[in-house]
């Protein structure tokens, strides 16, 4: 779990904002688990913040599809909801295409570059940090097409899958297809053979429906079922 913050005193919505991104965080981490309860008064103590920023922040982790808050019961992380999963991927596709077509036209020495840099450092990180740096290759490419501030919408929606992305590490030999296919996209783009490194990109990003049945007989209890039904019907 995360430190205390000792947020005390600052400003409300400064506060709401950093309380949001660190529960935001240990749910898309899994450090909450699917289907956890959740408590406003202690997460509240824990994070030295009044009640206020953290109830306004499960307000806007439900709206993202996160928690879910039943009446009566109280509010729970959100289980893996596979067609939010395919949803996320659907609009990661599509901004993330179009900003690699920009970055064909764009793309500088410097940023590919930048690129082979990140790939280095992931043959060398453990999965936590190859998941921190897999987001910055990706960033880092729209940012070659000068698109880096549309990466906030496809993080904002991308929270379902960054989960099953997460639980995928642990596959033998997913990290280093994923460093081959990042690879592949650059060598592309380097060589100004556009066509190929879309279509490089778009397998890759489509890559994360390979492993779903897998991942959801593995993990069956984290996924969206017949509990959250019951759990609604109670309530």
């Amino acid at each position: 779990m995360s430190p205390n913050l000792d947020l005390r005193g600052r400003k409300a919505s400064t506060a709401r904002t950093l309380v949001h991104r660190v529960l935001r965080e240990r749910i898309v981490s899994l450090d909450l688990e699917p289907g956890a309860a959740v408590s406003e008064g202690d997460l509240a103590a824990e994070l030295g913040v009044s009640r206020t920023p953290v109830r306004e922040s499960l307000i806007l982790l439900a709206e993202e599809g996160l928690i879910h808050v039943y009446p009566q019961l109280g509010s729970f992380v959100a289980r893996i909801d596979v067609q939010q999963v395919r949803d996320a991927q659907f609009i990661r596709e599509a901004v993330e295409l179009a900003a690699l077509h920009a970055a064909a036209a764009r793309a500088t020495p410097a940023d590919i570059a930048a690129l082979r840099a990140l790939i280095a450092a992931q043959r060398e990180a453990d999965a936590a940090t190859f998941f921190a740096l897999d987001d910055d290759f990706h960033r880092s490419l729209m940012a070659a097409a000068g698109h880096e501030s549309a990466w906030r919408i496809v993080g904002s929606a991308k929270g379902h899958l960054d989960r099953v992305r997460r639980l995928s590490l642990p596959i033998p030999n997913t990290i280093e297809r994923l460093i081959d296919e990042h690879t592949a996209v650059v060598d592309h783009l380097e060589a100004g053979r556009e066509p190929d490194a879309v279509a490089a990109l778009q397998r890759h990003l489509r890559g994360v429906f390979d492993d779903l049945d897998t991942i959801r007989a593995r993990h069956e209890d984290l996924f969206e079922h017949g509990q959250a039904l019951a759990r609604r019907r109670a309530a």
